[in-house]
């Protein structure tokens, strides 16, 4: 068994006997002085599980120069903003676990400036109606024949302070959105069990997620950091994942093959997150434990940067013209072209 897949199982062990000791401590009569039963040994447990958190990250982090980022296909169509984007550090989320290295979270950004007509996830830009421009049709997995299109938000909600502590999903436009394969590929993994959680964008919610929730979650494994997801092996050692699937979402079965834009699922909110939005990187294995980060760039739009928006048009609605030229057409502003930008071009040597 290789340092990798050993360094994540005595990570949780030490948090299994950490909290063991919290509660022997309050349940049991130990013999001896609290700190030599209680506080030394988990002082003692402490140091073990800093030293492997280090050793996770070191095993985990990229050997030598990287290499030339894999291109592939957008995952979504529509209006999106990118954060924690490997154009602006690497590794892009703090660590190099789960192949992380070079991840980029996306959010649907379907609102745009004053006089430009707004996209949707999961199709191209299209006008405001009319009559409520605080909503607009988005349409929802389907649930049966009865299922109707359902309302949907047009912006998504800020971060708050205090008030609402939490929010429902259905609050943000990436929810439900279509996720589509990002090339031929094979399905390795496909879970979607997971529950949909309330949002955790506000103070005591984010607050909640950092201290007590996502410390839960690290020592129930990865699966339950990255929720619903979908693992693909897209050939020559490299496999795509895509994290935070809604639950019930998916199409695919591991084991099945599918086509660049084939919709594998949806857009959720499971796993350790804060709201509605897709999670992808390449790794250089299909477990997450054990793989490292492969850098990546998406057909047509490069590796957006923080806080940078793009536009995916659908493909029956480009007409015969380029990605880039379409989106010009349909936002009517020029857009910057960023097919073939490298995922280094800002980290010092990632």
């Amino acid at each position: 068994m290789s340092v990798r897949r050993v360094v994540p199982i005595a990570m949780r062990l030490s948090w299994l006997v950490l909290i063991a000791l919290a509660i022997g401590e309050f349940v049991t009569d130990l013999p001896g002085p609290w700190w030599a039963t209680t506080l030394l040994p988990a002082l003692v447990v402490l140091a073990l599980m800093v030293a492997t958190m280090s050793l996770q990250a070191r095993a985990a982090a990229p050997r030598g120069e990287p290499g030339l980022p894999v291109e592939v296909a957008p995952p979504v169509t529509g209006r999106w903003k990118a954060l924690n984007s490997p154009a602006d550090k690497v590794p892009s989320h703090g660590t190099h676990a789960y192949g992380q290295t070079y991840a980029i979270d996306i959010v649907a950004e379907p609102e745009t400036a004053e006089g430009e007509a707004p996209g949707r996830p999961g199709a191209a830009p299209a006008p405001r109606p009319a009559a409520d421009p605080a909503t607009r049709p988005v349409p929802r997995p389907e649930a049966g024949p009865a299922t109707r299109p359902e309302v949907g938000p047009v912006t998504r909600p800020a971060f708050r302070l205090f008030w609402p502590v939490v929010r429902r999903n259905r609050a943000f436009p990436a929810f439900g959105a279509p996720l589509l394969a990002v090339a031929d590929a094979t399905v390795v993994v496909a879970s979607d069990g997971q529950r949909d959680h309330l949002s955790r964008n506000s103070l005591p919610a984010l607050a909640y997620l950092m201290l007590a929730e996502a410390t839960v979650r690290s020592i129930a494994g990865a699966h339950r950091i990255i929720g619903n997801h979908v693992i693909l092996d897209l050939g020559g050692g490299t496999y795509a994942v895509y994290a935070h699937l809604r639950r019930g979402s998916l199409r695919v079965r591991a084991g099945d093959r599918v086509r660049a834009g084939q919709e594998i699922g949806r857009v959720g909110n499971s796993g350790n997150t804060t709201e509605p939005h897709l999670h992808f990187h390449l790794m250089d294995g299909p477990d997450p434990d054990a793989a490292r980060g492969v850098p990546f760039t998406w057909r047509g739009v490069g590796v957006p940067a923080n806080g940078e928006t793009f536009t995916v048009v659908e493909p029956e609605e480009r007409g015969g013209q380029p990605i880039e030229e379409q989106a010009e057409k349909q936002a009517g502003r020029p857009v910057e072209k960023q097919a073939g930008r490298p995922v280094e071009g800002r980290a010092a040597g990632s």
